[in-house]
């Protein structure tokens, strides 16, 4: 089966530079979850693999961060949706581990469980560590403009010549289906 991977603050849900700790901060982007819903339809794995540096800073519990899952597993069931795996990096940046990205290391364990496929296989984000680490897993990336998108389309992190792009999940759902 052919697996979708997402990142989840700012393609998911809406994204906080001031990170999200709670799950009363957890809010669905209109249409995400009803995408991931028709991806699940259609026959596509979905995982995600999200950069929670919150927990290395302190900001919040991992039982905390387990409740946020909970909150947008809850939220897609409700809907008839489901993720297959939820992968994350707790470490603060500054520790240099192989799992946060642009590393690969939690595509690497989502590859374990759901192998990557570099013909079907999508890695969907909206920062260009997440499009990197796309790359350095050998699938293709596509950037959404919710998030941080926008911001690093503005600023060049991203190549819009190398790079799909999409308004959010839902049009990059729509385009993939």
């Amino acid at each position: 089966m052919p697996t979708i991977v997402l990142d989840r603050d700012g393609v998911i849900n809406y994204d906080s530079d001031a990170y999200i700790k709670n799950p009363g901060e957890w809010f669905a982007i209109k249409g995400s979850l009803s995408a991931i819903k028709r991806l699940n339809d259609a026959g596509y794995d979905v995982c995600v693999a999200t950069n929670q540096s919150g927990l290395g800073r302190d900001l919040f519990s991992i039982d905390t961060l387990t409740a946020i899952h909970q909150k947008m597993i809850s939220e897609l069931e409700a809907l008839g949706g489901r993720i297959q795996v939820i992968a994350f990096c707790p470490h603060h940046p500054d520790v240099g581990c192989g799992c946060r990205k642009p590393e690969p290391g939690l595509l690497q364990a989502i590859n374990e469980q759901f192998p990557l496929d570099p013909n079907t296989s999508w890695m969907i984000g909206d920062t260009g560590k997440d499009m990197e680490c796309a790359r350095r897993m050998g699938i293709r990336g596509a950037l959404v403009k919710t998030g941080k998108g926008q911001r690093e389309l503005d600023n060049g992190v991203v190549s819009r010549e190398t790079t799909p792009i999409f308004n959010d999940l839902s049009e990059f759902v729509d385009w993939l289906l």
